[in-house]
């Protein structure tokens, strides 16, 4: 069986317009679908001003305690600054031992959503992320998740003295917390 397809052409000017249409139209819809249900960056930056005491560099001790073997005394840095003018705040973290060998080394984001009212905390550290919400009270921050039978929680807090003071908990079931993390950080000019 043969089967006869018409061809025509179109002028050259004309297909290139049509080209052009359907790329301006399938752009605009990815980016229609992109955009968030709401769209008040002037909340979302007011939002992120609670975050403001935390801007700059960072650095200090840091003690990991892993719940088998002997603690860790590490420098800890924390380098903090806004991103797309106010939206997105990126913490860059990094642990180092006496020699200078980097352990440890993470990258987060924190973003308001004005949708739901709540802040996103998205890190990511050795191939791995986690995305939960962050709560914000006064001059701290603190998030926390679940991972297998552990729950981890992260509060971080500005003391008097405008150190930062941050700390990690693992509860297992009924059993006591364990402090596997526990910093203070100096700011830094």
């Amino acid at each position: 069986m043969k089967i006869a397809i018409s061809t025509f052409a179109l002028p050259p000017c004309l297909s290139t317009i049509l080209l052009a249409a359907a790329f301006m139209i399938s752009c605009s819809l990815s980016l229609a679908a992109q955009q968030p249900v709401s769209n008040s960056v002037d909340a979302q930056r007011e939002a992120m001003r609670k975050l403001a005491f935390l801007g700059g560099h960072w650095s200090g001790s840091a003690t990991i305690v892993p719940a088998t073997g002997e603690a860790l005394h590490l420098t800890q840095t924390e380098d903090v600054e806004y991103k797309l003018d106010g939206l997105v705040l990126l913490i860059e973290g990094k642990s180092t031992d006496a020699d200078g060998k980097v352990l440890f080394s993470a990258m987060a984001t924190v973003a308001y959503d004005d949708a739901s009212h709540t802040y996103r905390f998205r890190a990511y550290n050795e191939g791995h992320y986690l995305d939960t919400e962050l709560s914000v009270p006064a001059n701290g921050f603190s998030w926390s998740f679940t991972a297998g039978p552990a729950h981890i929680v992260n509060t971080m807090q500005l003391t008097g003295k405008g150190e930062w003071d941050e700390v990690t908990d693992v509860i297992v079931g009924s059993y006591p917390p364990h402090r596997s993390l526990d910093m203070q950080l100096q700011h830094r000019p």
